[in-house]
C-alpha cells in the first residue's frame, strides 16, 4: 500500500478522536506561534493538518493566509466540513508534501506536527527539506514536532523515526538556525504515552536546497 493510500484508510476508517495525535488543541505549536509574533497577513502553512484544529486557532487569532497541505483527500474534506463557512478562507492543497508543487518563498512559517518522522527513507527526507528550503521565505521560521529520543518506533502501522534536536536540526541542515526545542508527553486517546520533540527554527537570509 503507497503511502496515500495508507492515510486515506486510517481517515476513513477512525474518528479524529481515536487516531493516537490527536489533541483537542496543538496547545505547544500555538505557544511557539503565538512567541514567534508574526504579524496577520503572514503566511503560514500547516504540513499534515488534515483534520487538525490548528486552523481553527490560527483563524480565531486573525491569521489570514492559511494553507492546509493533507495527503489525504478524506481529512481535508472532513477538516473543511467542521469548519463550515470558515473553511472558505483557508488554501486547501492535498499532496504528498515531499511532491507537492508549492509557490517559492510562499511561506513566513511551516509547520509540521507528526509528519516528517513518518520519512524513514533518506531520499524521502532529502525531498522534504528541498520543499521546505523553497517554499520557505528567507528569514521564515519552521516548526517541526516529531517523535522523541524516548518516542515510539512505530505508529499507526507505519515505522517513524525518532530524533533529538541536533538530529533534527541535521536533517535541515545549516541554513537553518535551531532558535528552541522541548520534549513534550502526549497522551493518546487510548490512554499510551507518546515523547512528542518540539523544534523552533529560522531560516537564513540566504538558504540553499540541499544537494
Amino acid at each position: 500500500m503507497n503511502r496515500q493510500a495508507h492515510w486515506e484508510q486510517v481517515h476513513s476508517t477512525k474518528a479524529r478522536e481515536q487516531v493516537s495525535w490527536y489533541a483537542p488543541h496543538l496547545e505547544i505549536s500555538l505557544d511557539l506561534i503565538d512567541r514567534i509574533a508574526l504579524p496577520r497577513t503572514a503566511a503560514m502553512v500547516d504540513i499534515g493538518g488534515g483534520q487538525s484544529t490548528l486552523v481553527d486557532d490560527l483563524l480565531a487569532r486573525g491569521s489570514q493566509d492559511i494553507t492546509v497541505l493533507d495527503i489525504s483527500q478524506t481529512a481535508i474534506d472532513a477538516n473543511r466540513k467542521r469548519l463550515g463557512q470558515d473553511a472558505a478562507r483557508v488554501h486547501w492543497l492535498v499532496a504528498d508534501v515531499t511532491r507537492a508543487s508549492l509557490d517559492r518563498a510562499r511561506y513566513d512559517l511551516w509547520h509540521d506536527r507528526a509528519v516528517f518522522h513518518f520519512l524513514t527513507a533518506p531520499e524521502d527526507r532529502a525531498a522534504y527539506v528541498r520543499q521546505l528550503t523553497q517554499a520557505l521565505r528567507p528569514g521564515g521560521h519552521v516548526i517541526v514536532a516529531t517523535f522523541g529520543p524516548e518516542g515510539p518506533t512505530r505508529c499507526s502501522g507505519l515505522d517513524a523515526v525518532r530524533y533529538n534536536a541536533d538530529a533534527l536540526h541535521g536533517e535541515l541542515g545549516s541554513g537553518f538556525r535551531l532558535v528552541e526545542s522541548t520534549t513534550h508527553l502526549h497522551g493518546t486517546p487510548s490512554g499510551g504515552i507518546q515523547q512528542f520533540l518540539y523544534c523552533h527554527f529560522q531560516a537564513g537570509e540566504l538558504i540553499a536546497p540541499r544537494t
